[in-house]
């Protein structure tokens, strides 16, 4: 958890105690025409509203030693907020681009995530999911062994829907119910 982020949040009106009714929102460049990657300063949207927050890496964001559950069948519902925010950005990002990213692109991005959380990939949605763990992280205590958990446990979802290259299953029967998009 990281207070400062907290308390800016909550100085732009943004409430802080329903993670799963925000997502990180989609800034794009001055010619409009390319989506500026998440940095340091993110973007969030509540319902109609937008603020900026400053977040910190990942990686300093680890909090204790907490064991997550098996995740082998549904997540428990304490986690389900977490999941929430991760796929409505993801959900969000490809409404906003008029993009639907594949299964295997999420499943490469998933695993690169759990791999490398504080990298760079050249696929800018991979900065957003960041940006969307980041913010989760400021708000709530998570071990890495928790973090590790939930996104091995989104790249399995996102393998288990893909069908054949191109398949677009993930995003169809998961990420279209979570936003609407």
């Amino acid at each position: 958890m990281d207070a400062n982020a907290v308390a800016e949040l909550e100085k732009a009106g943004v409430k802080v105690d329903q993670p799963e009714r925000l997502y990180v929102a989609v800034e794009w460049d001055a010619d409009g025409k390319h989506v500026r990657p998440v940095g340091e300063r993110v973007q969030i949207r509540a319902g109609e509203q937008l603020a900026h927050v400053t977040l910190k890496p990942i990686t300093q964001l680890f909090t204790g030693d907490a064991k997550p559950p098996s995740f082998a069948k549904a997540p428990p519902l304490e986690y389900q907020p977490f999941f929430l925010l991760i796929e409505a950005t993801a959900a969000g990002y490809c409404r906003a681009v008029r993009n639907t990213e594949t299964d295997q692109e999420f499943e490469r991005l998933y695993r690169h995530l759990l791999r490398r959380p504080d990298g760079t990939d050249r696929n800018p949605l991979f900065s957003h999911l960041q940006g969307a763990v980041r913010l989760y992280m400021s708000l709530r205590d998570v071990s890495q062994a928790e973090f590790e958990a939930v996104i091995q446990r989104l790249h399995q979802s996102a393998r288990h829907f893909q069908t054949h290259t191109g398949s677009i299953n993930y995003f169809q029967e998961v990420l279209r119910e979570v936003l609407g998009a």
